[in-house]
């Protein structure tokens, strides 16, 4: 069993609270995709979803695979927090509107 101080586990929630990355981790828990595609299902800029990818790889709560020019994530199973991040997730329904929405949206791979 992991020990997190406050500060860490405070930390770690905060990156989780935003709406944006909760429903990004929510996603990329259910399988990898390509920056191209959080881009459409989130309807953002490049900028935007690389910058709140960013704040998640820096907590390690997702990986990054490199093919070629293009970055895949996927939510890190070997995250010292990832028993925490399973525990949000869970509460976050996969039948969720929000959820549904950017499922609905997700593109099959087309980053070539």
């Amino acid at each position: 069993m992991l020990v997190n101080t406050v500060d860490q586990v405070a930390s770690s929630l905060k990156v989780l609270g935003d709406p944006t990355r909760l429903l990004m981790m929510k996603v990329l828990s259910e399988q990898e995709y390509c920056v191209c595609q959080l881009v459409e299902m989130f309807q953002m800029s490049q900028p935007a979803v690389s910058q709140h990818l960013k704040k998640l790889k820096a907590f390690d709560f997702v990986t990054e695979r490199r093919q070629g020019q293009w970055r895949f994530y996927q939510v890190n199973p070997a995250s010292e927090q990832v028993e925490l991040v399973q525990k949000i997730l869970f509460h976050l329904d996969t039948n969720a509107p929000e959820v549904q929405q950017l499922l609905a949206r997700a593109q099959p791979m087309n980053c070539s």
